[in-house]
């Protein structure tokens, strides 16, 4: 059912977002309600992604205050950023020290903004520092033993949270505890492990699982969930993972949600619910090229995912979506189908409950003069954002304006 337009203007001032005069005369007009309030009736967050290098893209930083009320930093709430290494070898009790300069910086302009933060990510074992296994946080040392790394883990899982929670109260919303925690490939987990926890990643050891046990992701949301709690804090708690919306994958991370969920207990010997939702990171299409881009197949697997998610009791956000497009005569379709997924996004929430909570794009703009095969072009796409490079808006950002506002 198409929603009216009073409906949508009353969001807007509830919101206290002030509308050019005539702007809801009639749905032909020019764009001028924010996507994220178009997505409140529905239930979820609309999210953006930023770096510390657009801190001072003032142009950048507009585009996300006009359209989103979530942002995740890119990598400045990572371990191997926040980690402090001289301050760690120098520590007087032997547990880790976090440098939080730039991430602070940038949930500072969140506050200031009125935008929360999805926090990312507490243990992540790729491009981890390696002193953090190593006794005296030196890599020329032995490695530590698994109570000593149990105890670093606790300890900066709590200061971590802790820290931003006590200097932001209430700007970070939840936390991706764990990763990219499961394998993709027969090759990277045991074959006996229904989680298909990761022991390897690019032929080099899974750090985490090597280190301190096959059980630290479960560790990991204890500790965490220990810590919400003693906050008396309003923060969920997310697995996060690629793939996640491929069958094989969703089954090996449904498994584990349900070990981390049936990991300990409370005083009446009943299940702790420890993880409160999983993040499916939403690249879309080819790695680097076209083929498998724009597919009909992977609107279905995305539909089927959020709700098998759903199924075992937690909510599911879109925590790193990027549509990907490699061609620029494919501008068309790329529109069509983001129209496509975000009607999905509607369905799946169109009962009474709604289990996907937020929608965050890390593809927002194209890159069009990235070089062919870096990273970035493999994992965004030149052509795969909803604003052009200039942030000007395009027909992508139109399809899925249009598809929000019916």
């Amino acid at each position: 059912m198409k929603r009216s337009l009073s409906l949508i203007l009353a969001l807007a001032l509830c919101l206290g977002i002030a509308a050019p005069a005539g702007a809801f005369a009639s749905e032909s007009e020019e764009m001028t309600i924010p996507l994220y309030v178009l997505a409140e009736p529905y239930g979820f967050k609309m999210g953006g992604a930023f770096g510390a290098h657009q801190m001072n893209d003032s142009a950048y930083l507009d585009m996300l205050k006009g359209d989103f009320n979530s942002v995740t930093t890119t990598n400045e709430m990572k371990a191997y950023s926040l980690l402090d290494k001289n301050c760690c070898k120098l520590s007087k009790d032997g547990m880790p020290v976090m440098n939080y300069f730039w991430a602070d910086k940038m949930v500072a302009w969140a506050q200031e903004n009125g935008i929360k933060v999805r926090g990312h990510v507490l243990v992540w074992d790729a491009y981890m520092s390696d002193f953090f296994f190593h006794e005296g946080y030196d890599t020329a040392m032995p490695l530590a033993d698994r109570e000593t790394m149990l105890k670093r883990m606790e300890y900066y899982i709590h200061d971590v949270i802790t820290h931003f929670e006590t200097k932001f109260p209430g700007v970070v919303y939840c936390w991706d505890v764990v990763n990219e925690a499961v394998g993709d490939n027969a090759g990277e987990f045991n074959h006996d492990d229904p989680r298909h926890l990761r022991t390897t990643r690019n032929g080099g050891p899974n750090l985490f699982y090597e280190y301190v046990g096959d059980d630290y992701v479960e560790y990991a949301f204890l500790y965490a969930r220990n810590t919400v709690d003693e906050l008396g804090a309003d923060i969920k708690l997310f697995y996060n993972d690629y793939n996640a919306f491929f069958p094989e994958k969703r089954e090996a991370i449904c498994a584990l949600v349900n070990s981390v969920n049936n990991f300990a207990t409370d005083e009446n010997g009943n299940p702790r619910k420890l993880l409160d939702g999983v993040g499916m990171q939403g690249y879309i299409g080819g790695y680097g090229y076209q083929e498998g881009c724009l597919e009909d197949s992977h609107l279905e697997n995305i539909r089927l995912s959020i709700q098998a998610y759903a199924e075992l009791g937690v909510e599911v956000q879109i925590t790193e979506m990027a549509v990907r497009n490699f061609e620029p005569d494919e501008a068309a379709k790329h529109a069509e189908y983001y129209g496509h997924l975000f009607q999905i996004f509607k369905e799946v929430n169109s009962g009474e409950s709604k289990p996907l909570t937020c929608v965050t794009i890390w593809g927002l703009t194209d890159i069009p003069y990235e070089p062919k095969g870096t990273y970035n072009y493999n994992l965004n796409s030149p052509y795969g954002g909803l604003f052009t490079e200039k942030y000007e808006r395009k027909d992508a950002y139109k399809s899925v304006y249009t598809t929000l506002l019916d």
